[in-house]
């Protein structure tokens, strides 16, 4: 039987900056291209100290950009910052062919990957703010986009030429996220009143946060290989094999130039790691940026005034050959090496994770008379018993227990 691949669209990537500034974006950028079912055939960069108001490379070189479209036969190009109204309908204007954004790539893979209800009308929301906000110039453009990348998911709807039915479905669409906020907040309120030290996963997208989850709890989280495979959070149990027992919050992934329509979406579920007792910072060790995807990670934590909590480092996929040495963090406690494939580092992930967590605990040496004998359960399921001794008049105990609980 003769199988075929099906052809994927070819864009040419634009930035603005010099070579060098825009080398790690545009690799970025033909990633999130790759992911968006297209493919990256050329590049082109105007050293500029910032983006033309009018056509974000400027005439003169958007008339080169026409020539190069028509020579290597691309459908379109992808610039790699939001464009405003006007730059999008000069583009489009001059170049006459399929203008896409930095924004709307995001935006399309969000829609392609999101499963659960609230991630559906989060990403619709954010695409019907995302077009709100470009009508004034996208006219010919959207006339443009046909099927293909830029269009999928759920807010792909005839609404984008009605301003006044884009603004009622967002507040339709506002309200329903509300209402599932409150679910989560609800969720959450128990899961904090259970005493359990919860733990929330961040990190830059395809770090292996997913991958890190499934292995320690034995859950089916997808993981996969390609930016943004998982949306919505995902918390999960896990026993570390010592008396304590912790829940893991995995979260969506971070990236450069998260663009605001998301963020704004996605508030609530990114609040998870608002919430938490500790941070674990998976990242990506045998990946040459690591270093700048780490820099993205913490500004983003700090846009969302995610600030002064206990944050592990883990070094992930210490397996593969790239993987370099550890660099040194000062924004973080600790640092392991760890491979959520393997199980390489396990145990001084364990080390690690039972350091932190005592150090948010309170040790405790008493007895406990037999007439109170319950609260020897509760110590099992909030904290950490050590060891118990049945002597004369109760149970002699040393353990580690929350501070409220102490």
């Amino acid at each position: 039987m003769t199988g075929f691949e099906e052809k994927k669209e070819a864009y040419i990537l634009v930035a603005v900056g010099s070579e060098e500034d825009t080398r790690i974006s545009l690799g970025e950028l033909a990633d999130l291209l790759e992911t968006a079912g297209g493919t990256a055939i050329d590049q082109v960069t105007q050293n500029l100290p910032h983006p033309d108001a009018a056509t974000y490379i400027g005439r003169g070189k958007a008339e080169e950009l026409r020539w190069i479209v028509e020579e290597e036969g691309a459908v379109g190009i992808v610039c790699d910052d939001e464009l405003s109204p006007a730059q999008m309908k000069n583009l489009s204007d001059l170049l006459e062919t399929k203008v896409l954004d930095r924004t709307l790539l995001i935006l399309d893979i969000f829609a392609a990957h999101a499963t659960t209800k609230e991630g559906k009308l989060q990403v619709e929301m954010a695409q019907l703010k995302y077009r709100a906000s470009h009508l004034a110039g996208m006219g010919k453009a959207l006339s443009r986009l046909g099927g293909g990348i830029g269009t999928r998911g759920p807010g792909e709807t005839k609404l984008e030429t009605d301003r006044r039915v884009i603004k009622s479905r967002i507040a339709t669409l506002s309200a329903a996220i509300k209402d599932m906020k409150r679910v989560r907040e609800t969720t959450r309120k128990r899961r904090m009143e259970s005493a359990l030290p919860t733990m929330a996963l961040v990190g830059y997208t395809n770090s292996g946060k997913s991958t890190f989850l499934n292995f320690l709890t034995g859950s089916d989280v997808l993981s996969e290989d390609k930016l943004f495979a998982t949306l919505d959070p995902t918390t999960r149990g896990l026993d570390m094999g010592n008396g304590q027992k912790i829940l893991l919050t995995d979260t969506v992934g971070f990236i450069n130039k998260l663009p605001h329509h998301l963020i704004d979406a996605f508030r609530s579920t990114l609040e998870e790691a608002q919430y938490a007792d500790i941070l674990i910072h998976i990242v990506d060790s045998a990946d040459s940026e690591a270093d700048h995807h780490c820099k993205v990670v913490y500004d983003t934590l700090s846009d969302l005034k995610i600030t002064g909590k206990p944050i592990l480092i883990v070094w992930n996929k210490c397996d593969l050959p790239e993987s370099g040495e550890i660099l040194r963090d000062p924004r973080a406690d600790l640092s392991v090496r760890f491979s959520a494939k393997t199980g390489e580092g396990k145990e001084a992930l364990f080390a690690a994770l039972d350091k932190l967590l005592k150090e948010n605990r309170v040790h405790i040496h008493t007895v406990i008379p037999y007439r109170d004998a319950g609260r020897l359960a509760l110590i099992r399921q909030y904290g950490q018993l050590l060891s118990e001794e049945y002597v004369s008049d109760g149970i002699e105990i040393d353990a580690y227990v929350p501070k409220g609980m102490a």
